[in-house]
């Protein structure tokens, strides 16, 4: 299957001599030597084409739809994700004002501003969060917050709430939680505040999540059925089968696939992004089995708090009882009084 690839990519390292020249460079040897086995084999499976390259991570997305260098490629992402027409017009520091202790635990993150000034942030998780919802709407109101201020401070006394432009948050997953496998036949889910009695108020907060595992499953033994599809096999298929296909369909994202493989003849550079993204997904994984740890607390606080509320009707039941053996007491002791005195 490499073979097949180095066709449509004649870039592509032969693996003997790949692993000879890291061999033969004392850093990136010991470099190498770091890794588990697993990510020594994965490392050598993309660049030699026997697997795709994960699109997902960090730095491959930023060299591939980088918005500074060719912004027509993120553009028409957003566009088919958003349902319209967009242009990105600057990209934002990813980092000023999100919240400091949860950047660790994303393997993709990018901000823009599009041209009508609405924002977007897209990211991906390899691990989807506990409380996806909440932490959404947590870097939901933090990007909005973020808009705000940029515009009242330009605008200073001409600012307006109409200026206030939407923020969209677009999040991929690779392995999702339990709430999204509820849905095992749905893979993009849009959310917006609307009221229930139909009131028509632009609230400006979207979201978009796309659980990237679903759509593996449904796109299993089928083909590419529209554009939307063939972005989500780019950023979820290391499967060379699967990168042919996508060519052979939609070309358009072959040139995508060279810029992975010229980036790959860069063993060096290729290394150090590789050691980064790993390097966040320890970080990942720690938070998700701290975030899995305290989900499992917090759902045995509420079976506690159950428990001691079963406990405390039981006691109110038994108390009531006793008065009610109590009473009963008291009456037969009255009886006998009265038995006593008729027999007096």
């Amino acid at each position: 299957m490499a073979n097949k690839l180095k066709q449509y990519f004649p870039m592509i390292h032969e693996r003997e001599n790949l692993l000879r020249h890291i061999q033969m460079t004392p850093t990136l040897n010991q470099q190498f030597n770091s890794w588990l086995p697993c990510y020594q084999k994965e490392f050598l499976d993309f660049c030699t084409g026997a697997r795709g390259v994960k699109i997902l991570y960090d730095s491959f997305f930023k060299e591939v739809l980088n918005p500074e260098y060719t912004p027509e490629r993120l553009n028409r992402l957003l566009s088919i994700l958003l349902r319209t027409n967009v242009r990105i017009k600057y990209v934002l520091p990813g980092d000023s004002t999100r919240i400091a202790d949860e950047g660790s635990l994303l393997i993709m993150d990018i901000v823009v501003e599009l041209d009508d000034g609405s924002l977007v942030n897209v990211e991906a998780q390899k691990i989807g969060y506990a409380f996806p919802g909440q932490r959404s709407a947590c870097y939901s109101a933090d990007l909005l917050l973020r808009q705000y201020k940029r515009v009242r401070d330009r605008r200073k006394e001409l600012f307006s709430y109409y200026e206030i432009k939407e923020v969209y948050t677009i999040i991929f997953i690779e392995e999702s939680a339990g709430e999204f496998r509820r849905y095992p036949d749905n893979y993009l889910h849009y959310f917006e505040q609307c009221s229930d009695t139909g009131l028509k108020l632009n609230l400006l907060q979207k979201y978009l999540f796309i659980p990237l595992d679903i759509f593996d499953r449904n796109i299993h033994n089928r083909d590419i059925q529209n554009e939307t599809e063939a972005w989500l096999v780019f950023f979820s298929q290391d499967d060379p089968e699967m990168i042919l296909r996508l060519i052979d369909l939609y070309p358009e994202f072959k040139p995508m696939y060279e810029d992975v493989y010229r980036l790959c003849q860069n063993v060096e550079k290729v290394m150090g992004m590789f050691s980064e993204e790993l390097r966040i997904l320890d970080n990942n994984t720690v938070q998700y089995m701290m975030d899995d740890m305290q989900e499992t607390i917090d759902n045995q606080r509420v079976e506690i708090d159950k428990q001691k509320l079963q406990l405390a009707d039981k006691d109110k039941q038994l108390a009531d009882k006793d008065m009610q053996l109590a009473n009963k007491d008291a009456e037969i002791e009255q009886l006998r009084q009265l038995l006593a005195e008729k027999q007096k």
